[in-house]
């Protein structure tokens, strides 16, 4: 008989209904309070005419009301696409039209730019928010009664989340209903986790990283976890475990380091953090051991893509060996074992695939198994990150990662550096050689000049940078990942040739 679920209903199953859910500033609300207030978002949803399948944006800073409305959506039967708030009409605009979605939720101070926006499009969608949109989402709601979670296929799709675009175009990714089952598959049996401990992400729920593995594990756990509308900053994160005393904190390599830059970590060793993650990008093994040194913790660093939803791959010390998360699988073509490839991953919430993306829908998903865009060395039973496929170059007839690249030069240059990082691009004969980008410091930028060109000369010839760009900033894209395709066009622009 077919399996009938709903992922929203599946996050409410272990929560006792008076402990705190989640936290946002000085907002609090229970168990009892956030099922009920979903029942009765999905009650307002499909009063709306939401019809099952059908796709609503979410567009606006983190919030309870944010929650409830996500949530409410997938209750209803719909699929839910939280997008970053930050983007601008103009990127807003295709992702509206390529999603065919009906719906947008929004704060009331976003609302009167999504309707400017919306009456230009070709199709018809619908701008929900409190007050100034097409419809008042505080009257449906209040007008609503809350309703039973609609029942769906396992396999139907219940939310997307957008790619990051580190190297293009980002895609929609789509997850189904039976996504949120194992949410806490991580939390519980790596981290030791429970209905006692606090989740905080300085991430945005937009993010797969923030959703899944704070916001999905958290409830599944029956935790607290918390919220913030604001962004993310270094100074921003130490304000919200001052107020919020999280257990459990996850963050990207980037802010890591800039809390060290800044005196946050030692700070942090003080509050009762029993674990740091981090994921989104590779953790610098000098930021690990500088964290590690100013709180007393390693930070476990986690692998993860929009794809898999959840963190597939862990490593709780400082080798840099890769382990398979609980109910996770990997396996590799037959190729040698010092020879960089890319694997596949099994989970139970691998993606069903991307919309209309058939291309690389038939490069990545294969009977189950999901193949990210990513590089690694293997070893028995864990395997070492070393970049994605383009990451990889050979120079002289020999492979380096770009990787390899950038953490020789980080160690080097310690605090003199803000950011960094190694791209490979083509000389005017044509042949494949590293530019470096790097970010100096404020009134360290003799040091870090003078630590760039010392370690460089160091290395062997084949990991040299043949070219060292000081910039004022590195690109990212919306979820602090670095714009890697965007760094070529850089080194281009620069002139640089021979």
């Amino acid at each position: 008989m077919e399996q009938r679920i709903n992922a929203a209903a599946c996050l409410f199953e272990t929560g006792a209904e008076n402990h705190t859910a989640i936290e946002c500033g000085q907002q609090r609300i229970s168990y009892g309070e956030l099922r009920n207030a979903v029942a009765r978002a999905a009650g307002a949803w499909q009063a709306m005419a939401l019809a099952p399948g059908e796709r609503v944006v979410v567009f606006a800073p983190d919030s309870i009301e944010y929650v409830e409305a996500y949530l409410g959506i997938i209750w209803a039967g719909g699929a839910a696409i939280a997008v970053n708030p930050r983007l601008d009409m103009r990127e807003l605009a295709p992702i509206l039209s390529e999603s065919g979605v009906s719906f947008i939720w929004t704060t009331p101070e976003l609302a009167p730019q999504l309707l400017a926006l919306t009456r230009g499009l070709a199709q018809s969608i619908k701008v929900v928010a409190g007050q100034g949109g097409d419809i008042g989402w505080y009257a449906a709601c209040a007008a609503a009664l809350p309703v039973a979670p609609l029942l769906r296929a396992a396999e139907d799709v219940a939310l997307w989340i957008g790619t990051s675009g580190t190297t293009g175009t980002p895609k929609g990714v789509m997850h189904s209903h039976s996504v949120t089952a194992t949410a806490a598959a991580f939390a519980s049996e790596i981290l030791g986790a429970g209905p006692q401990d606090r989740l905080y992400a300085s991430s945005k729920l937009f993010f797969a990283y923030a959703l899944a593995n704070c916001l999905f594990a958290g409830l599944r756990l029956g935790a607290t976890v918390i919220l913030d509308s604001e962004w993310p900053s270094a100074e921003r994160v130490a304000q919200m475990v001052q107020q919020h005393r999280p257990t459990i904190l996850f963050c990207v390599p980037t802010l890591y380091h800039k809390m060290l830059q800044a005196g946050v970590a030692a700070m942090l060793k003080e509050h009762g953090i029993r674990h740091f993650i981090s994921a989104g990008e590779t953790l610098p093994s000098s930021v690990s051991s500088a964290w590690q040194k100013a709180t007393g913790r390693t930070p476990i660093s986690c692998y993860g893509t929009s794809e898999t939803l959840y963190l597939m791959l862990y490593c709780d010390d400082d080798s840099g060996h890769l382990k398979p998360t609980p109910l996770t699988m990997f396996r590799y073509d037959d190729l040698a074992p010092d020879l960089p490839q890319r694997v596949w991953l099994r989970h139970p919430a691998i993606a069903r695939g991307y919309w209309q993306r058939p291309a690389e829908q038939a490069d990545g998903f294969h009977d189950g198994w999901f193949s990210p865009g990513d590089m690694f060395l293997r070893c028995d039973g864990w395997l070492e990150f070393t970049g994605r496929n383009d990451d990889m170059l050979k120079i002289a007839g020999q492979w380096v990662s770009t990787q390899w690249v950038e953490q020789a030069l980080r160690a080097a240059c310690g605090d003199s550096v803000q950011e960094l990082a190694a791209v490979g691009v083509k000389s005017n004969n044509g042949l494949t050689a590293i530019a470096a980008f790097l970010v100096a410091t404020p009134a360290q930028e003799e040091t870090a000049h003078r630590r760039v060109a010392e370690e460089i000369a160091t290395l062997p010839g084949h990991k040299r940078p043949r070219w060292v760009h000081w910039v004022q900033t590195l690109p990212h894209t919306a979820t602090g990942k670095l714009q890697r395709a965007a760094l070529g066009a850089l080194h281009q622009q620069s002139g640089a040739g021979n």
